[in-house]
C-alpha cells in the first residue's frame, strides 16, 4: 500500500474523486495520506476534513522565494511518507529541485488531449475557451507525470469528449471533469501505486 500526497489550490473536485475512488475500491494500491493547499481556506481542505484526511497550509506568498517554498513542501511530503505526489488543481509552479526528487512520481491532470492547449498560460477555464475558440469538435483530459517543462511529462492515459454546440467554457470544464478527469486520475494512480507503470525516453508503458 503506497502513501499518495495531494496537492491542491481550489475547491478540491478531483481530490474529491480521489477520495471516492479509494472509498470505492478503484484505488486499492495506495491511500491518501496527506492534503497540502497552497491556499487558505480552499474548500479542498474541508473535503479532506469530512475524509478524516490529514492536511495542511503551505501558502506560496508566505515564502519569498521558490526554493523555501519547495523546501516546505518537501518537508510535508517527507513527513508523510509520499510514495505519489497528485497535483489536483495545485496552481503553483514546483521548482526543479523537488521534481528531481520525486521523478516519475508526480502526476498531473490537465484538461485537453496534450499537445493540445497545454503548456505555459494554458489552465482552468483557459483552456476550454482555446479549444472553442479554435473550433475543435473533441477535447478531453491527460494525466501525466510531472517534469520541468509545463505539461510536457510523460503522458499515462487520455479520454476524450466531445464538444457540442452552445457549449461555454464552464459547461464544457464541467463535461470534461465528469467525462475525462475524475475517471482517468484516479486510475492512473492506481495504476501506479500497483507498480504497473514504466517510464523510458518521456513515454510510458502500461504492464
Amino acid at each position: 500500500m503506497l502513501n499518495i500526497a495531494v496537492l491542491v489550490s481550489g475547491g478540491g473536485t478531483n481530490l474529491q474523486a480521489l477520495i471516492d475512488a479509494e472509498k470505492n475500491g478503484i484505488i486499492k494500491s495506495g491511500k491518501i495520506v496527506k492534503v497540502i493547499s497552497s491556499v487558505e481556506g480552499a474548500y479542498a481542505l474541508t473535503r479532506a476534513k469530512n475524509a478524516d484526511i490529514p492536511a495542511c497550509v503551505v501558502s506560496r506568498k508566505s515564502f519569498q522565494s521558490s526554493e523555501d517554498y519547495d523546501s516546505a513542501i518537501l518537508k510535508e511530503l517527507d513527513d508523510c511518507g509520499a510514495d505519489l505526489v497528485i497535483l489536483a488543481g495545485f496552481m503553483s509552479i514546483l521548482g526543479e529541485g523537488l521534481i528531481a526528487k520525486y521523478r516519475n512520481k508526480i502526476i498531473n491532470v490537465h484538461p485537453s488531449l496534450i499537445p493540445s492547449f497545454c503548456g505555459k498560460g494554458f489552465y482552468g477555464l483557459r483552456v476550454h475557451q482555446h479549444a472553442l475558440d479554435y473550433g475543435v469538435k473533441v477535447t478531453g483530459a491527460t494525466v501525466h507525470f510531472v517534469n520541468e517543462i509545463p505539461d510536457a511529462g510523460a503522458i499515462i492515459l487520455q479520454k476524450s469528449v466531445e464538444i457540442l454546440d452552445g457549449d461555454t467554457p464552464e459547461i464544457l470544464q464541467k463535461r470534461v471533469m465528469e467525462q475525462a478527469e475524475w475517471k482517468i486520475l484516479p486510475e492512473a494512480a492506481e495504476l501506479f501505486c500497483a507498480g504497473r507503470l514504466t517510464v523510458t525516453d518521456n513515454k510510458v508503458t502500461i504492464k
